[in-house]
Formats: structure tokens, C-alpha cells, sequence
């Protein structure tokens, strides 16, 4: 009813004769197969208030490959993982460009925006600098001693607790030591000053909040025409999230600038951007600086603390999992050595349990929507040009054609499957595929583990008030990103 009343509000003669316009523009007649569109409405009734779910369902019916109508917007909704590989790799050219959402125009953050750009040149100059200047092998493993560092601090802050027999939200405490571990990659300093800090709570609050804002099915994506009202407050949300994320990076750049010229040993991403003796042949203005952190602090930030989370809520749900995990890392590594970033790779089940929480849960259940930016043929049928294209990876994670019971969470099922989810093996793709998948996979693949494998490795842990694993909430909420619905809280116990 949400999307009835507000419609109504906005039929004027005018406005109603420029959406039947829209929507009565001729299109190819071989799209694929969908649910027939309302008048006006299209199929925007069918979202409801779990998209993902819904889509996925609607392809039960109507197949892997799927239009809507959303208003005027033509939607394409990507189910298989074959569909997947073509639209990703066969025909990745045709669908590098974003239908840009009105949520992130605010600040005019999609014209610097290394994920909502179309491949342009600017595009490409961003993308060259994060392959070659930030998530690179060398200079991730240049930084081991900074994240072990953080991680330290990770544990002390988990053993204070343990000692004091103290709840920990642990979705929280993830986060913190991936905002530090980032800041101090890019600023060389610490972004939280401590954890469950109002430096944190604020972060936090915006990185969630602008993830939320961007997930709202918008009225104002789906009419154009009736955009400048903002019905759902989507865009006023989106400036107050935006606003305190920037405010928070034109201070940090300003230090900088006032420091770059007096100190020695420029080594952070920050100083190598603003010294303009620097040869990496890159200059970027402030809006275009802020923006490119923009999108790694709430791309790293939420998207990690939340696998993790979900990892630990999916080992608390099934306590025999988290034991055999714990088992793995004690015969492996001992007790008193910390896992680093070289074990990974000899800690088979532990990855297991990170690709399977990723297949149940991945970040972005939608990834970033693609544009056709021509007529292109796909099994017979024909994705329009300007067509939105969304591939559900949430389904495609769900798909029992390729997982044997695929609601249950099992990492077993990975000790002898080789699928990977680097872009190339199409059933798990949590992080996109093609030219557009993400840039940050590098990092997000290290942090994960570590910080997952120090929870596990160190400590036992207990729900709070007596809860039983069975009754845990598992429920999600739907954002730009898929988070956990109710915060993860449990007791560590210092493991004997």
C-alpha cells in the first residue's frame, strides 16, 4: 500500500501523460518471459520488502532469465549462473555501463565514482589506481605488519571481555578493526578510537544508513519524471549519510595537506595522491578524492564486518561446524600462534566456511545493477538497450540445480568443489565478474579470514541469556548491501 498512496499523490494530468508516454514507448517484442505488467504501475508490486526473494521466486516461474517493467524502467533479472556467464564474460562489453540509482546522484557522487561510472577514461584512470596502486599483491603484503597489528588489538579487546564475561556485538567489533585496518592503508591513522566509540556508532551509522537508502525500491528511479519531488525522502536520507561521510574526509585531507610538504616517508594512498611530485601519473580533485573513498570505506567497512558476522551467526547456528573449524585451526597453527595471512591457504575448512556463508549471504545480493548499452540477443530473447540488468546472486547461491541442499549451511560441500568466487566460477560470484567486479576482492579476501579465523582461534563463545543455537535470528534486512537483521551479541570464553 506504501507504493498506492504515494503514486496517487503524484498522478497530475501532466506528470500521468508523461509516464504513459514512457511506458507506451515501443520496445523489442522478444523480451524475455515476466510477469504481465499493471498499467502505469508495471510490476512494482511484485518487489515487496524482501526484492531478493521475490525475484527469486518469479524466476521459479517464469525462468532464469526475466523482464520487468518497474515503472518506465525495463528491468532484466539475471537467475543461473549460465545466464550469469553470459551476460558477465560472453557479452561483458554490453554490460559494463551502471543504471545509475537516484540515491547516489546526490553530491553528484556517481560523475567520481569508480563503481557507478560507465567505463570512460575517468573510469579507467580509478580503476588503474586502485589495480596498481592499492590492492595490489606487493602492496597488501607490505602491509601484514599493520593488520596484525590491528588484529592485536582485535584480540585484547575480546579478552578484556572474555575476562569480564562481557556480551560483544560482534558485527560492531568487526567493523571497527576493518575501518582502522582501511584508514590506516590510505591515512595512517586510526578512523575508530576505540571500540563501541561515537567515532564508530557515527561511521557506522552513515555507512549502514546510506547502504539502506540505496536499497530502497525508489519511486524516483522508476518515474523520472516526478523525480525532483523525492516522495520517499530517499535523497534528503542519502545528503545527511553522504554529508557526514565527507566532512569526515575533507578534514583528513586538509591534515594532509598542511603535513605533505614537512614530513618525510610519504607512504600512505592519501600523500601519494595529493603530492603532486608524485610520478603515478594520476591527479584527482577533492570531490573525486572523497568520492573514491566514499566507496571503499562503505563498500570494505560494511560489506566485511557483515560476512563475518554472518560466518560467526551461521557457526553459532550450527555449533558442530564452528568445533570442527576451531579443530582445524588448533591442529594446524597450535594454540599460541596467531593465524597471519600466509596460513590462509593451509586452513581448507576455514575457507569452506567463508565461501559458504558467502553463498548463503553474499554483500550485495543484486551486485551493482549493469545497463545494456545495446540490443543484445541472450538464449533467443533480447535485453533492450538501456535495459537495467541485475544479476540475483542471492538465487543463483540458492540454486538447487547446483547446491544439494541449499538452504542448509554446509562448508563441507567446499572441501572438494574447486569453485572459488575470483569471478571466473559462475555459481558463487558474490563479488561480480568481468571488468566490474570489485577492485577491493584482494583485501576483503584477506580481512575475512583473519579477523574470522583470530575470533574462532582464540575463543569458545556462548549466546547470551541462555539462547539456544537453534533459536538464534537469522533473519536478514534488505539494503544495498544484505545485513544480518538483528545484531550478532555473544559472550567470549577464553579457550583452554
Amino acid at each position: 500500500m506504501e507504493y498506492l498512496n504515494l503514486l496517487l499523490l503524484i498522478l497530475l494530468p501532466v506528470s500521468l501523460l508523461k509516464i504513459f508516454s514512457w511506458i507506451t514507448k515501443s520496445s523489442p517484442t522478444n523480451l524475455p518471459p515476466g510477469p504481465a505488467p499493471l498499467p502505469i504501475f508495471g510490476n512494482l508490486f511484485k518487489l515487496g520488502k524482501k526484492p531478493h526473494e521475490s525475484l527469486t521466486q518469479l524466476a521459479q516461474i517464469y525462468g532464469p532469465l526475466m523482464s520487468l517493467k518497474l515503472g518506465s524502467l525495463t528491468t532484466i533479472v539475471i537467475s543461473s549462473s549460465t545466464t550469469a556467464k553470459e551476460v558477465l564474460q560472453k557479452h561483458d562489453q554490453s554490460f559494463s555501463s551502471r543504471t545509475v540509482i537516484d540515491a547516489v546522484t546526490v553530491f553528484n557522487h556517481h560523475e567520481s565514482s569508480i563503481v557507478w561510472l560507465p567505463p570512460t577514461p575517468q573510469w579507467r584512470t580509478l580503476r588503474k589506481l586502485t589495480n596498481s596502486h592499492i590492492f595490489t599483491t606487493q602492496k597488501l603484503d607490505s602491509n601484514q605488519s599493520l593488520r596484525h597489528q590491528k588484529l592485536e588489538e582485535l584480540v585484547s579487546y575480546v579478552r578484556r571481555n572474555a575476562n569480564a564475561g562481557s556480551v560483544i556485538n560482534i558485527g560492531q567489533a568487526a567493523f571497527t578493526i576493518v575501518l582502522n585496518l582501511i584508514s590506516n592503508s590510505f591515512f595512517s591513522i586510526d578512523l575508530a578510537d576505540g571500540f563501541g566509540s561515537d567515532s564508530v556508532c557515527v561511521f557506522k551509522d552513515a555507512v549502514r544508513g546510506a547502504m539502506l537508502e540505496a536499497g530502497k525500491p525508489n519511486l524516483s528511479d522508476y518515474f523520472p519524471v516526478i523525480r525532483f519531488m523525492d516522495l520517499q525522502g530517499v535523497r534528503r536520507g542519502m545528503s545527511k549519510h553522504f554529508g557526514v561521510l565527507d566532512e569526515i574526509f575533507e578534514k583528513i585531507i586538509q591534515q594532509k595537506l598542511l603535513t605533505l610538504h614537512s614530513r618525510e616517508g610519504k607512504g600512505d594512498l592519501l600523500d601519494m595522491i595529493l603530492d603532486p611530485s608524485h610520478d603515478n601519473g594520476i591527479q584527482l580533485q577533492h570531490h573525486e578524492i572523497k568520492g573514491l573513498f566514499k566507496d571503499f570505506f562503505a563498500a570494505g567497512t560494511d560489506t566485511t564486518s557483515s560476512t563475518v558476522e554472518w560466518a560467526m551467526a551461521e557457526l553459532l547456528h550450527n555449533p558442530s561446524k564452528m568445533t570442527k573449524a576451531q579443530q582445524e585451526l588448533s591442529d594446524i597453527l597450535g594454540k599460541d600462534q596467531p593465524i597471519e595471512e600466509s596460513d590462509i591457504i593451509r586452513l581448507p575448512y576455514l575457507q569452506a566456511v567463508v565461501k559458504e556463508t558467502l553463498r548463503l549471504h553474499p554483500p550485495v545480493p543484486f551486485l551493482v545493477p549493469h545497463k545494456a548499452e545495446n540490443n543484445v540477443e541472450i538464449h533467443d530473447f533480447v535485453v533492450p538497450k538501456g535495459a537495467q540488468v541485475l544479476v540475483n546472486v542471492w538465487a543463483i547461491g540458492r540454486d538447487p540445480a547446483l547446491w544439494k541442499d541449499p538452504t542448509c549451511f554446509s562448508p563441507e560441500r567446499f572441501l572438494d568443489l574447486k569453485s572459488d568466487y575470483k569471478g571466473q566460477d559462475f555459481e558463487l560470484i558474490p563479488f561480480g565478474s568481468g571488468r566490474r567486479i570489485c577492485p577491493g576482492l584482494p583485501l576483503a579476501h584477506r580481512m575475512v579470514h583473519l579477523v574470522l579465523g583470530l575470533l574462532l582461534q582464540s575463543f569458545d563463545w556462548e549466546l547470551e541469556n541462555g539462547l539456544k543455537p537453534e533459536n538464534l535470528d537469522m533473519e536478514e534486512e534488505f539494503g544495498f548491501t544484505l545485513a544480518k537483521a538483528t545484531g550478532l551479541r555473544a559472550i567470549p570464553v577464553i579457550r583452554l
